[in-house]
């Protein structure tokens, strides 16, 4: 799985990285960024599907690989 922001959509709520902190860290200005080379592991999978599904500005795209 791949993890992305859109930084077009984003306003900085925060329920990214409130609910998927391993993934997720706030930018300077508190807007979304994914903490590493945004592969997700399968181990942490449950908390990129928690983020993406709360994002209140469907910012977080997720890409499942196969």
């Amino acid at each position: 799985m791949r993890i992305r922001v859109d930084t077009e959509l984003c306003q900085g709520h925060g329920r990214c990285y409130m609910l998927a902190p391993d993934l997720f860290d706030p930018d300077d200005n508190g807007y979304c960024q994914p903490t590493d080379e945004r592969i997700v592991p399968a181990e942490l999978a449950d908390q990129a599907r928690r983020a993406f599904m709360n994002c209140p500005e469907d910012a977080i795209i997720l890409t499942e690989e196969t």
